[in-house]
């Protein structure tokens, strides 16, 4: 199992609001793929997995026509 910072970014729709909700957490996982399935679930949604060079994993989420963006950093 490995340790990481998940930071889970929900982006608001609306066009002169920029903010969006940020959710911080540490955990500990075998498969942070599985951890965004369950997060997910029964949802429409498509992803797009993208590994940075320093290991970083970002998954960009697009969750029934709701941008989303969740953040893996080892600790």
């Amino acid at each position: 199992m490995k340790e990481y910072e998940v930071v889970w970014e929900i982006f608001n729709q609306c066009s002169n609001n920029q903010m969006r909700d940020v959710f911080i957490d540490e955990v500990e996982l075998e498969d942070p793929e599985e951890y965004v399935r369950a997060k997910i679930k029964g949802r429409e949604v498509a992803w797009e997995r993208e590994e940075l060079a320093d290991g970083t994993l970002v998954f960009h989420i697009d969750a029934s026509g709701i941008r989303e963006r969740c953040t893996f950093t080892e600790l």
